[in-house]
């Protein structure tokens, strides 16, 4: 009976003490994701020009990867970006944390339009999905809340398993040159 008991209480104790770990927005694999993101990835035209992933930071409790680009040498961008639970592609900023960007719906069905921002504001923009393939998805822009630009779309596209489709010369993902 002692025994019973005794096996019983360390069962208990065993599943108690165990810890189970909050898993955040599960990771798709970097060959099925239309932006790979893991600290490492790289992406480069040329030799003074390039972006890569160079840290994680929390955003409302939330990990965004750290993308750091260097433009022809002398300009630079940082942005923090993440894929949610919905395969959405947003961008938050570590001094507005209440400002969420989406920036591409990678499981919207062709032609779906959807805004930047949603708040009508003069930088959101009128997203409309107007390529998808297998491997490619293609977003068509649009600011058609600034009446002088209004009109002016320009496309951004992104390729499975390499991230955004702007003619690199050399693309690593996880470790692995893939171009």
């Amino acid at each position: 009976m002692k025994t019973s008991s005794l096996m019983y209480l360390l069962i208990i104790l065993a599943f108690s003490s165990c810890k189970v770990k909050k898993q955040g927005t599960p990771q798709i694999a970097a060959e099925d994701s239309f932006l790979p993101m893991q600290i490492g990835n790289r992406w480069t035209h040329g030799t003074h020009t390039y972006t890569e992933i160079r840290d994680t930071v929390r955003i409302n409790k939330q990990l965004y990867y750290k993308f750091y680009s260097l433009i022809g040498g002398d300009a630079t961008s940082t942005k923090y970006m993440r894929i949610d639970e919905n395969n959405q592609l947003l961008e938050a900023f570590p001094d507005q944390p209440g400002m969420i960007y989406l920036h591409a719906k990678f499981d919207a069905p062709l032609n779906d339009v959807f805004n930047t921002l949603n708040d009508k504001s003069t930088n959101d923009y009128q997203v409309k999905l107007v390529e998808k393939t297998a491997d490619k998805r293609t977003f068509e822009f649009d600011m058609v809340n600034q009446s002088n630009l209004k009109g002016s779309t320009y496309k951004i596209s992104y390729i499975k398993g390499q991230g955004l489709d702007d003619g690199w010369d050399s693309i690593r993902i996880n470790g692995k040159v893939i171009k």
